[in-house]
């Protein structure tokens, strides 16, 4: 996760995470909606398939991104917010 704050000013956070296939994907996505939308909370916005290997929830504040292996790889989002200061990893 990433404040970013004070890199932009259309979110406060980003959730960068990846599965290992699109089945993983899939799992991540509803886990993460799912636990929200019990909540109450639903997102403003949905990008991606699964099988394109990339998924974006929009939660205003906090943007998600699911990833695949590769997809994370080649678009690098940590490397391209380096102004972001990471608060919290998990691996």
């Amino acid at each position: 996760m990433l404040d970013v704050r004070a890199a932009c000013d259309f979110a406060d956070f980003f959730v960068i995470c990846s599965g290992e296939s699109e089945r993983q994907i899939l799992a991540i996505w509803d886990g993460v909606e799912s636990a929200l939308r019990s909540d109450g909370i639903r997102p403003y916005r949905r990008e991606g398939m699964a099988d394109s290997g990339w998924i974006l929830l929009d939660y205003n504040d906090v943007i998600i991104h699911i990833f695949s292996l590769e997809k994370r790889d080649h678009y690098q989002l940590e490397g391209l917010w380096k102004k972001a200061v990471p608060a919290l990893r998990i691996q």
